[in-house]
């Protein structure tokens, strides 16, 4: 992301402060003293930068799926996931609540732009289409959130935001998908600053948005231009090691497509020193992997652990997908500080260490493992407690290639070549060098290659943020997000998988979220509320 991001926003907080949809009109900073400058009018867009996307949002989206639990308490997230949300629950104000402040920025700069003097006409069109995209992009979350939401693209009054009633999803998606149609023949290839919004950014988010229909034409038409149309849309490739792909060292690399942009100068963010291990000078954990992510990865053959006759369950570690030590950090793992030093981190019952599994109101991991995927080595030599200044990545190049293998797959189109450009290359720089992981599996039914491609898709793309979003457009809420999450085989001395939360899916309420009590209260138009919930 753009390095100056962090200007200071105390004038454009009085220009656009707003809370939710009951929005005042007043404001400290008049419009006429504001929208005299170019300089003025980008802290707009800056700020609009800052309100898109964030590690915050990438955590509570991850803590969303069946990747991982958060411990130590019954945060919102939590109780969502265990069948206990009502309206009243602060993550769902706090999303809806910070989507609309960044729509009003947003809108606050469409409408006001025009009066900014000396403003070339090129640069106005990508600023104006860099706004419209991230605009999109928070009606994209609210949408997939709450269903049918309230729509508007204009800064709206006090009174109309009391009495606004809620747009169908499908007029929204459709208002996205001719924004992204727009843009993209707007925006450049390549951006003159590192982490401005592309025409790249603008076909994976549209692939992404087609994606979550299930649209697979849509989805191969959008994908193939990031594929088999370079430079046209930009020029993408694999970087070529999975694990320092997401190092601060790497930042902008050709992967990345689209990032929320850090800087030890200007900002960081913390959330990893909830997340590691403790021995390393971690703070108390408050997210750790489950057993049943765990479970997932390939061994070295490119098989399930229950179809690999060599898999050894009294070293389950051993001889499995090289992304798995990439993202997890489990019982015996070589932690390498930022420092160059190595230590064994030893998590199992018994073991003596910061580390060890204590039971399931412990401090430390309640779950036997911990995050690697993320920590930055580098940020932590730099920054004090697990700081991090690596950026947030929030498109890349390889989720481009799983959604057009799947695409490919769900039309009847999967084929050798479609195979060889897509997860054999990605498993190619995973590390996999068996012939049985690298080749085209034929022989799989359609039931079983659906599964590897989802299956893939989770293991490539863990902790980004993605993984819930997949299970709600698949439908499959009852089989990923209900019944119990499992630690590491750690209870009863060592002889027992941890058994922590019994997860509640209900297929008739929890695909969307409620519409907030408060927002309720303020405006009666926004009733009914989301099937499942009251009112």
């Amino acid at each position: 992301m753009i390095k100056n991001i962090l200007l200071s926003f105390s004038v454009v907080l009085c220009l656009v402060g707003c809370n939710s949809l009951d929005q005042s009109p007043e404001y400290q900073h008049t419009d006429d003293t504001f929208w005299l400058s170019v300089e003025n009018s980008d802290l707009l867009v800056n700020m609009a930068y800052s309100q898109m996307y964030g590690a915050n949002k990438l955590w509570d989206d991850e803590a969303l799926g069946d990747n991982l639990i958060q411990g130590r308490n019954n945060n919102d997230i939590r109780l969502i996931r265990n069948g206990m949300a009502d309206p009243s629950l602060n993550h769902f104000a706090s999303e809806w609540k910070g989507a609309y402040e960044g729509i009003k920025t947003c809108n606050k700069y469409l409408e006001n732009v025009d009066r900014v003097p000396g403003m070339a006409a090129d640069f106005k069109a990508q600023r104006t289409s860099e706004i419209r995209f991230i605009r999109a992009f928070l009606l994209f979350r609210l949408t997939n959130f709450y269903g049918d939401i309230p729509f508007f693209i204009r800064d709206i009054t006090l009174e109309e935001s009391k009495k606004i009633s809620r747009t169908p999803k499908k007029d929204v998606l459709n208002f996205i998908h001719n924004e992204l149609d727009e843009i993209m023949d707007i925006l450049p290839a390549t951006p003159s600053a590192k982490g401005r919004i592309s025409k790249g950014a603008a076909v994976a988010f549209q692939t992404r948005a087609y994606l979550y229909e299930n649209n697979w034409d849509m989805v191969i038409k959008y994908a193939d231009r990031l594929i088999n149309q370079q430079p046209t849309y930009g020029s993408y490739e694999l970087f070529p090691n999975y694990e320092t792909l997401f190092y601060s060292e790497n930042k902008y690399n050709k992967e990345v497509i689209l990032d929320y942009g850090y800087s030890s100068s200007k900002r960081s963010w913390g959330e990893m020193y909830s997340r590691v291990p403790m021995s390393q000078g971690a703070f108390l954990n408050h997210a750790a992997p489950i057993q049943e992510l765990v479970d997932v990865y390939w061994t070295v053959n490119g098989l399930p652990i229950s179809k690999d006759q060599e898999y050894d369950p009294s070293r389950p570690y051993e001889n499995r997908d090289p992304r798995l030590s990439c993202s997890v950090v489990y019982d015996g793992f070589n932690w390498v500080d930022e420092k160059g030093n190595s230590h064994i981190i030893r998590t199992s019952y018994g073991s003596g260490t910061k580390d060890s599994w204590e039971g399931i109101n412990s401090n430390n991991s309640i779950t036997g493992y911990y995050i690697r995927k993320y920590f930055d080595p580098r940020s932590r030599e730099k920054l004090n407690n697990y700081q991090q200044e690596n950026n947030i990545i929030m498109f890349r190049y390889a989720d481009v290639l799983l959604m057009y293998a799947e695409a490919m797959f769900e039309s009847g189109k999967m084929s050798q070549s479609v195979w060889d450009i897509t997860i054999k290359k990605l498993r190619e720089r995973a590390g996999f060098s068996a012939s049985s992981a690298l080749e085209y599996p034929s022989s799989l039914s359609a039931d079983e290659m659906r599964e590897l491609i989802r299956n893939e898709r989770r293991i490539e793309l863990v902790f980004e943020g993605l993984r819930y979003y997949d299970i709600i457009r698949w439908k499959e809420g009852k089989k990923y997000l209900d019944g119990p999450a499992h630690g590491a085989r750690f209870a009863n001395n060592n002889t027992s998988y941890i058994l922590l939360d019994n997860r509640k899916f209900n297929e008739g309420k929890d695909y969307l979220w409620s519409v907030p009590r408060d927002e309720m209260h303020k405006n009666p138009n926004l009733k009914p509320n989301n099937p499942g919930y009251a009112e």
